[in-house]
Order: structure tokens, then sequence, then C-alpha cells
């Protein structure tokens, strides 16, 4: 396994999510405000979550992958202990109580899990995205390894998304990632990844109430494969398969703009962000997916120089992430 699509994974990350931040919720608006988003901008003055962010600045998606990757290689793997120990850490970093970039699963989980409950208990309602927008990095820990990736996807749900619904979508990505880091990787096996993950993930747990992760995937890659105008495909891809909070909905949108731009990086990053709703997590799984497609050579310099420069970003000691990744993930094949 290279370097370079571990960087790819990561990069991928933080560049979908910070591309992602400036838009609004439906795409009648950012396309008021925007037209096309096709770089870096700041969040907009009445942005409900990313009013005053700067350009280039990433969210909590990156941040808790991020956190959760170092927490993982400081315990030598993907343990639930060290899945607590990273959220709850990056949640007291950014002021979780009063932050209004702390999900609606995550703060119930984390201050369930302050006040001793069980960690087995305090996901058991987490149905929300936060299990996906974080998981990407547990696929690059298990490359070729798409089972190991889902069932350590799995711990990484427990303490605030322990619903099927959550762990499927998160097992979903974490598998994708996982064979999309191979070199000899196909979009059409890194969907199918997805889909296994998927399946495999949702029978973790008792059922939960949502729709199947598998065929919400399943029907943005016929959208998305469909033919025709790509604008009126990002359209169907919001009215029908949907970018709200919901993990069914950004799993599946993920998938779609995924193959509506054919698994380069930086197109990905532009059609999750004009696809608007939760366009940041939406664009930051999608392209991680994308970025351990391609690799680190597939970013141009003005989104690594951008990612670099912005301090949140450059806390997290990106590249020595990808080292600590390398390692492990080598001594594991």
């Amino acid at each position: 396994m290279h370097k370079d699509k571990i960087l790819g994974g990561l990069y991928g990350q933080a560049f979908g999510d910070a591309f992602g931040m400036p838009a609004y919720f439906h795409p009648d608006q950012t396309a008021a405000a925007f037209g096309w988003i096709d770089d870096f901008l700041p969040g907009p003055p009445d942005h409900v979550v990313h009013a005053g962010l700067p350009a280039g600045r990433i969210t909590d998606d990156s941040e808790q992958a991020f956190s959760l990757a170092q927490a993982y290689l400081k315990h030598g793997g993907v343990t639930l202990e060290a899945t607590i120990e990273a959220i709850i850490s990056w949640y007291d970093r950014v002021g979780g109580d009063d932050s209004p970039y702390v999900g609606p699963s995550t703060r119930r989980g984390v201050q369930a899990l302050k006040r001793g409950i069980s960690p087995y208990e305090t996901g058991r309602m987490g149905d929300t995205n936060g299990a996906a927008m974080r998981v990407s990095v547990v696929g690059l820990l298990y490359p070729n390894d798409p089972m190991g990736a889902i069932e350590a996807a799995y711990t990484s749900c427990i303490p605030t998304h322990n619903t099927s619904v959550a762990i499927s979508g998160a097992s979903a990505i974490a598998a994708a990632v996982a064979v999309a880091i191979r070199d000899d990787a196909t979009l059409d096996a890194i969907i199918a990844a997805g889909m296994l993950g998927a399946e495999l993930g949702q029978k973790k747990v008792p059922a939960w109430l949502g729709p199947s992760v598998t065929r919400r995937i399943e029907m943005a890659v016929n959208i998305a494969r469909k033919g025709g105008d790509v604008k009126a495909r990002l359209r169907e891809l919001y009215d029908v398969v949907g970018t709200s909070l919901s993990i069914v909905e950004t799993v599946g949108a993920a998938f779609g703009v995924l193959v509506l731009a054919g698994g380069d990086v930086k197109q990905t990053g532009i059609y999750a962000t004009n696809l608007s709703g939760d366009a940041d997590t939406v664009a930051a799984i999608a392209c991680a997916i994308a970025g351990a497609y391609q690799g680190i050579g597939a970013f141009d310099n003005h989104i690594i120089q951008t990612l670099e420069n912005d301090p949140v970003f450059a806390a997290y000691g990106v590249r020595q992430i990808a080292d600590g990744i390398e390692k492990m993930a080598g001594s594991r094949s």
C-alpha cells in the first residue's frame, strides 16, 4: 500500500469538508447566492451553522475523523476506549455543549458518557450521519480488508451511534475506503464494498427505524449513471435520495456524487457542494473515498496549500497521521 493513497484519503476528507462548508441547505439557495461553487469560499454571514468561517476551514467532520485516527494510533488499534477518548476530547476542545457544529447523536452520546452511563447504552438512539462522517480513517487502517473495516466501523459507532441504521452507513463507508485504497481499485468494486458493508453493518444490533442504506446507495448510483444533464441529476439526488442529517441519505448521496464525478476527487467535491443540504458531510465522505481511490497526486497544489494554511487542519498533523496509519496498516498485512 502506498502512502499517497493514505494521504489522498485524509486530504480528501478535509477537502470535501472545507469545500462543502459554505453551501446552503437547499440547492436553490446555494445557486442564488453563489451561482456554481467551484472554489473554496467562506461561510456566508447568514449560514445557520457555518456563518463567519473562513474559506478553507475544516469542520467537525474532519476534526472527529482526525481525532479518531490519533487515538487509534496511540492505543494501537480501533478500540472502544480509544473511540470514547477521541470523541470526548474533541467535544471538550470545541466547547461541545454550546457549539452549533456538534450533531444531535454525538451530543446526546457524549453527555450520557459524562454522566457515567455505559457506552453500550449511550448510542442507542444515534441514527444521524456523525458515524459515517468520521469513519474514513477506519477504512484506511484496514486496506484491502473490508471485513476488518466493517468490524472496526462498528466499534467506532458504539458510544454515539449504536443503531442498526448508523452502523450500516458507517460500515458502508469504511468498507468502500478499504477497497478504494487498493492499487487496482475500480468504482464498481468500491460501490460493491459499500453495499456489502451496509448489509453486514445493519445486522450488528437489533433493527432501528429507517430505510435501507444498501437500497439508497443503489438508488443514488442509478441516478448518477442514467445520463443527461448533470445539474438535473444532482437535483434528483437532492429530491429523491436526500442530503439531510439522516445517515441513510448522506451515505446514499455520497456514493451518488462519487459516481457522477467518475471518482475524480475535485469534481466529487464540486458536485457534493452544489448538491447542498449537509454538503460538507456528504463531500467529506465522498471525497475521502475518491481521495483514497486516486491518491494525493490527484490534488492540485491550490487544494493542498489551502488546507495546510488552515490552522485547524494544521494542528492535527495530518502527514504524521498518515505515517502512523501506514505503519499500523502495514504491520497488520
